[in-house]
């Protein structure tokens, strides 16, 4: 069974130099299953951190579902990632030594089940953010150039 994307941190690309990417499930209520199949959640000001040992996904928005009745859940509260063990330890370590951010790139179902894609990111200055940009200009008229050849 093919992805489903939920939503994606295209911002992430622009703030940040990233590497190392993993895969994590979330622990979520029903309310919140059911809103992310709506299609509704905001990655944006969201990170991962590792605390007690466990895998905590902060500051991922999903809305409360309208349907529901009873019980909605609170929209900004911090979710357990569900990772192996030595993958939080890995994680942890380089977050600790190398002053680097888990920042979660998507957010997306697979098998049914709800995935986020946490990378490695190290924070762009801003020069580095002007080079992207000038470089991507750059590539894009060398394809438009080579377009109008053909």
């Amino acid at each position: 069974m093919p992805e489903k994307l939920i939503a994606e941190n295209r911002r992430a690309r622009h703030e940040y130099h990233l590497s190392d990417k993993v895969e994590a499930g979330l622990v979520l209520t029903g309310t919140e299953v059911k809103s992310l199949r709506a299609g509704k959640a905001d990655l944006a000001k969201a990170y991962a951190t590792v605390r007690d040992g466990e895998g905590w996904l902060v500051g991922l928005h999903i809305p409360p579902y309208e349907q529901a009745s009873l019980g909605a859940h609170d929209p900004d509260r911090d979710r357990k990632l569900l990772l192996h063990a030595r993958e939080i330890d890995h994680l942890g370590g380089r977050v600790r030594e190398r002053g680097l951010t888990l920042i979660p790139t998507r957010l997306y179902f697979k098998d049914g089940r709800v995935k986020v894609e946490l990378a490695l990111g190290r924070g762009k200055e801003l020069y580095d953010k002007r080079r992207d940009i000038a470089n991507r200009d750059a590539q894009r008229q060398m394809e438009r150039a080579l377009r109008a050849r053909r």
